[in-house]
C-alpha cells in the first residue's frame, strides 16, 4: 500500500523530503510533483527499481526514454557529453522549467544506460521535487503518469492517483493539483534544435 505524504511547494518539510529520499535509497518508487503532470520516479542508481519502472511502463530497461530529473545543471557533466556554449546558452535560459531536453549521453552515465546515445535532462520549476534531488544526491529517474486510453488526459489529483498507483508504489506525494499539459521536449543533440513535441514550456525560446 502506497502512503500518501502531503508536502507543500512553497515551504516542503525537511522530515517528510527525507522520508521521500530514505525510501528511493531503499529502492522504492515514489510519484511526486513537478511543474507540469505528475512523475513516476526511482533513484538513478538503483536498478531493480529502475527495473520496476521499465516493467510497470511495460518496456524493455536498456530502450526505455526516461528523464532524468536533476536539481540544476551543475553536475551535468556527469550525464552527458560535453555542450558547446550556444547549447547551455538555451539551458540556462529555460531551465528550472516545463522543458525537457535531450542531449547526447556521456561517459559517465550509470551501466545499465551506457549504450544510450542520448538523453533526457529535466530541472523542473517545483521546490518539492527540487528538495528530493537535492536531499538524495543525485537525479532520479523519471516518466509521467498518465491514463493509458487518452495520451494527454495525465492524472492530476493526488487522491485518485494513490488509488490507482496503490500496489505498485511506496510514496505519493500530494503536492496539490498537477496540470496535466505534459513538458515540451527539444532535441539538442542535433546541429539545430528540434522540437519533438510542444507542451508546457514555450517554444519561442528558442
Amino acid at each position: 500500500m502506497a502512503e500518501l505524504l502531503r508536502i507543500y511547494n512553497e515551504n516542503p518539510s525537511p522530515k517528510l523530503i527525507q522520508q521521500v529520499v530514505e525510501t528511493l535509497r531503499d529502492g522504492g518508487l515514489v510519484i511526486y510533483p513537478t511543474d507540469t503532470v505528475y512523475g513516476l520516479g526511482c533513484d538513478i542508481t538503483n536498478v531493480s527499481a529502475l527495473e520496476k519502472i521499465a516493467q510497470i511502463k511495460n518496456v524493455k530497461l536498456e530502450k526505455a526514454n526516461f528523464s532524468f530529473i536533476c536539481e540544476d545543471l551543475s553536475n551535468l557533466s556527469d550525464y552527458v557529453k560535453q555542450i558547446d556554449t550556444a547549447t547551455f546558452k538555451i539551458l540556462k535560459r529555460c531551465l528550472p522549467g516545463p522543458y525537457t531536453f535531450i542531449l547526447p549521453g556521456g561517459n559517465n552515465l550509470p551501466k545499465i544506460f551506457k549504450k544510450k546515445k542520448t538523453v533526457g535532462i529535466r530541472v523542473p520549476d517545483n521546490n518539492i521535487c527540487k528538495a528530493i534531488v537535492a536531499g538524495l544526491g543525485n537525479p532520479i529517474v523519471s516518466t509521467s503518469i498518465r491514463d493509458e486510453d487518452e495520451v494527454l488526459e495525465y492524472t492530476t489529483d493526488p487522491e485518485l492517483i494513490k488509488e490507482k498507483w496503490d500496489k505498485l508504489v511506496d510514496i505519493v506525494v500530494d503536492g496539490g493539483y498537477g496540470d496535466n499539459i505534459p513538458s515540451t521536449v527539444i532535441d539538442l543533440s542535433t546541429p539545430e534544435p528540434e522540437v519533438i513535441r510542444e507542451g508546457k514550456g514555450s517554444i519561442e525560446i528558442m
